[in-house]
């Protein structure tokens, strides 16, 4: 028998062989643009199905991923986005994004933030005050209900509305930050991010904060997730629509731009031609 080359030596099986598999089936749960079933999973990544049921309860019992029983699916789960935001803090999607979000402030004359989406909630990352503004409540590292807010709405409309089924399913999942004040059943939610889809930007006006409306678009990767969202805020008695418009183009502007230097996503004239 001739002895193998260098070159052909096979690769070197995984010392840890649960472990590996287990970041396989969590590395594709974060490819898919939708849930998936257990059976294809098993079948993509080439692993008995009895070991895939076993890998998805682990994660589903550790948050990493959920299982949606009715349709039998899985999909990434809120423990997920909180790995994704430590990366976030450090990574070049922050540091892109305040370049960004500081010249869109300085354009437009009002404070903005980035966001992302973290279960049900939405936590600023990234906070830019405009000169003469005040204080607001999305400074860094504060947590709210994303169904209130223009970033979160913005990132729950580009989500598969499976994603957003399995995330608001009764009036219980829509926590209102105060009592008569934004969407209060899962079909209320449902028509407002019709609304953003349609308009290509989600708005919010004194639902988190009376006297105040913001703005947001989300940020989208290569798969049209979104993994962040950039907002305006400003009070609501000092622009008129013309300035909103306003605001809401740049918002927009500088998503894309994000998206584009965070991911390499191309602007949507350019996927247009294609």
């Amino acid at each position: 028998m001739a002895s193998r080359t260098p070159d052909q030596t096979s690769p070197k099986p995984p010392k840890a062989p649960a472990a590996d598999a287990t970041l396989r089936v969590l590395t594709y749960l974060s490819s898919r643009r939708a849930p998936v079933a257990a059976a294809r999973v098993a079948q993509d990544l080439e692993l008995p199905r009895s070991t895939t049921y076993d890998l998805l309860g682990t994660l589903v019992a550790h948050g990493y991923a959920l299982h949606l029983p009715q349709e039998r699916l899985y999909a990434l789960g809120p423990a997920a986005y909180e790995v994704a935001v430590g990366y976030m803090r450090h990574a070049p999607l922050a540091r892109v994004g305040r370049v960004v979000l500081e010249r869109t402030v300085d354009t437009i004359g009002e404070s903005g933030h980035l966001a992302v989406l973290h279960g049900r909630d939405v936590l600023y990352v990234v906070e830019d005050r405009a000169k003469g503004r005040g204080s607001l409540v999305t400074d860094q590292g504060v947590r709210l209900p994303a169904h209130l807010t223009a970033t979160g709405r913005a990132m729950l409309a580009a989500l598969p509305l499976v994603q957003l089924r399995s995330l608001f399913t009764s009036r219980e999942d829509l926590v209102p930050r105060r009592p008569g004040v934004g969407p209060t059943t899962p079909a209320q939610l449902a028509a407002i991010l019709e609304q953003v889809r349609r308009d290509g930007f989600a708005r919010e006006d004194g639902e988190v904060t009376p006297g105040y409306r913001s703005v947001a678009a989300p940020v989208l990767d290569h798969a049209d997730w979104p993994i962040a969202a950039i907002g305006l805020t400003w009070q609501s008695n000092r622009l008129g629509e013309d300035k909103v418009a306003e605001c809401a183009r740049a918002v927009r502007a500088a998503a894309e731009e994000v998206a584009r230097a965070a991911t390499g996503r191309r602007p949507r004239e350019e996927r247009a031609e294609d």
